[in-house]
């Protein structure tokens, strides 16, 4: 039977949506990180830190507002269930996103006896996001259940993703800065593999626990073996890691880039893992990404404005990433 637009428009928007998001969570992921790494360290360092992140971490956030946008627009009677579930952390992700970025620009005007106050809120906003984000998470995975147990995982799933963030960050600092701060963001990002090991582990067992119909999709013959390289290939990921980590800073900065891309391949991984296993699913066991759609024909008149802004966004983000590669250099103002 031939499949029309009522079957192929949902599930292009659902890839675009999950693309946004996978995007989003690798670059805002990583300077939320650094956020959460500021809280220990100097003025100095606190200052090259925000140098490694001034001309991304704005544009970074544009890939959230795609992706909350498409859900509301492609599939609004999930954008309504999912976020009436998540109320308060959506708030509470809103309140920390608000407060970073209003400390990130007035940490450069205040004096220096307040400088620091500013930077502690840097540090707070990007610890808030990066926890009701998780939350949200692992709100989801559950199927927005009640009761403690529930927020108990939820909560353990917010710590491991602030935990997987810091991981990102670190690792971003070993590609973007040298000498001392260097050395310390490989002692953060083996610390914090740890957390990020973790989250996935805990994550990857609690999935197919709480749906059978999730338990069957991997465990099941032939996709227990069609599947295996997903787990393997993360296992493998997170192993050249801690190798490389032990080693570094090598001479002359050497695969200083290895760690970061390694993190991106470990979250693209990862993220693949829970589409797999919530689809055809937008809200978990409940509506298909189908029965949660718009008209066709309003998917289509979308589709025409994604097919521009989409190229758009990515081409400035890949522009910006090129203009300003290599080491961050000494924070100014003008």
């Amino acid at each position: 039977m031939e499949l029309g637009m009522e079957f192929w428009l949902p599930l292009i928007f659902a890839g675009l949506m999950g693309l946004a998001i996978l995007i989003y969570v690798v670059l805002d992921g990583f300077d939320l990180g650094i956020g959460i790494l500021m809280a220990k360290t100097d003025v100095g360092e606190r200052d090259r830190m925000i140098a490694s992140i001034g001309p991304f971490w704005d544009a970074n956030e544009t890939w959230l507002v795609l992706g909350v946008g498409l859900l509301l627009v492609a599939f609004p009677v999930a954008h309504g269930i999912i976020l009436g579930a998540l109320y308060l952390p959506t708030a509470l992700l809103l309140a920390g996103l608000i407060l970073r970025g209003v400390a990130f620009d007035f940490r450069a005007k205040a004096q220096d006896k307040h400088k620091r106050a500013w930077d502690y809120a840097f540090f707070f906003g990007s610890l808030l996001a990066a926890l009701a984000q998780g939350y949200m998470l692992g709100s989801y995975i559950l199927g927005f259940a009640g009761g403690w147990a529930a927020h108990l995982f939820a909560l353990l799933t917010a710590a491991m993703l602030a935990g997987g963030y810091a991981f990102i960050g670190a690792c971003w600092l070993i590609l973007k800065t040298e000498g001392d701060l260097q050395h310390r963001a490989v002692r953060w990002a083996r610390l914090a593999s740890w957390f990020t090991g973790g989250g996935i582990v805990a994550v990857s067992l609690a999935t197919p626990l709480v749906s059978a119909r999730i338990f069957a999709s991997w465990f099941e013959l032939p996709n227990l073996l069609l599947l295996a390289p997903i787990p393997v290939a993360t296992a493998g990921l997170f192993l050249w890691v801690e190798i490389l980590l032990r080693k570094m800073p090598l001479a002359d900065d050497r695969r200083a880039w290895q760690p970061f891309v390694c993190c991106i391949g470990i979250f693209a991984l990862s993220f693949v893992g829970l589409a797999y296993s919530f689809y055809p699913f937008v809200v978990p066991d409940s509506l298909t990404i189908w029965q949660a759609a718009a008209a066709p024909e309003s998917l289509l008149f979308m589709l025409v404005g994604v097919a521009i802004v989409l190229p758009m966004i990515l081409g400035y983000t890949i522009f910006s990433y090129i203009v300003f590669r290599g080491k961050a250099r000494d924070l100014t103002y003008y």
